[in-house]
């Protein structure tokens, strides 16, 4: 069943205040209270707590936008495959959730278009990727845990983090880099929040089915733990990041992650800013002007 974002708002709105009003029954308030403590431990993971204040590396950033294309590729080929299930049909929202596309937009602006070729799942995305296959094909009720751990903390937690990255990684304001963060079709997403809740409470399951759930929501959690476990270890190898999270240029690799182009808009221009200095530095005349102004500073000192 799709669901355009216009027919969501106007279900909000029919459901009206009750969204603001739940039950402790309710599978929204279960998974909420249910998957606190996990939460609390993702958010103060080495990696996210390093994120949230700006210390970020680009490397790692990289890494970890390919860790959510195949991850969200897992995800979305099984909601897919499940899309009439009952315990997935209320919650599919293609046109406004899914991220597979946006990832792709990203890796491309990363590693250029044969980005496919640039990129490969770590050890801690594929068990993460063979646990959503697995619910997919033989648990398909357990889906949901893993569709609202991602969206609704994409939704959340996601926008400060997109803030954070514009900010630290000095990305276009124009959204290069950061498109996995943009719902463009979601124009409200405290309401979509509300409706998705609404629609997860409508969901017909036992205790012993809701327990299921946060149980698996738990465990996506811990995965997400582990992953964000394996960029803090691949972070230690790599070269501090100056603050900005950007280390210095060096003229190579695609010239739209150049910081100059960025700043300027020129990611057209067919010379990298950092080129054009390095070979003025190394010019004939250059190094002649030089010589001359030490001289003359040289002949200053000694006539004082």
């Amino acid at each position: 069943m799709l669901v355009t974002e216009g027919k969501a708002l106007s279900e909000v709105e029919d459901i009206g205040m009750d969204v603001d009003f739940t039950s402790p029954t309710d599978l929204s308030e279960i998974l909420k209270e249910g998957t606190k403590e996990a939460h609390d431990r993702a958010e103060n993971t080495q990696f996210v707590k390093d994120f949230l204040k700006g210390k970020i590396h680009l490397e790692l950033f990289k890494l970890g936008t390919a860790a959510l294309y195949f991850t969200y590729s897992a995800l979305e080929e099984e909601i897919e495959k499940n899309r009439n299930h009952p315990g997935i049909a209320p919650l599919y929202f293609p046109v406004e959730l899914h991220r597979r596309e946006p990832l792709e937009r990203d890796l491309e602006y990363f590693f250029g278009p044969d980005w496919k070729n640039e990129i490969q799942s770590s050890d801690a995305t594929t068990a993460y990727v063979e646990r959503i296959h697995y619910v997919g094909e033989f648990e398909p009720e357990l889906l949901v845990a893993h569709a609202y751990t991602r969206y609704m903390g994409d939704l959340s937690g996601g926008q400060v983090l997109k803030k954070v990255a514009q900010r630290a990684l000095h990305f276009p304001s124009t959204g290069e880099g950061v498109q996995f963060y943009i719902f463009d079709n979601i124009s409200n997403p405290t309401q979509f929040k509300q409706l998705y809740r609404a629609r997860l409470n409508s969901l017909e399951l036992d205790r012993r089915n809701k327990e299921r759930v946060v149980e698996e929501a738990n465990r996506a959690f811990e995965f997400n733990m582990q992953v964000f476990e394996e960029l803090d270890q691949i972070g230690k190898l790599l070269p501090k990041a100056p603050e900005g999270g950007h280390l210095m240029h060096d003229g190579k690799g695609n010239p739209r992650m150049c910081p100059f182009y960025t700043a300027k808009g020129n990611v057209e221009s067919s010379e990298c800013p950092y080129r054009t200095v390095v070979s003025l530095l190394k010019s004939s005349s250059f190094q002649l002007v030089l010589a001359i102004v030490v001289a003359l500073i040289a002949a200053t000192y000694l006539m004082l």
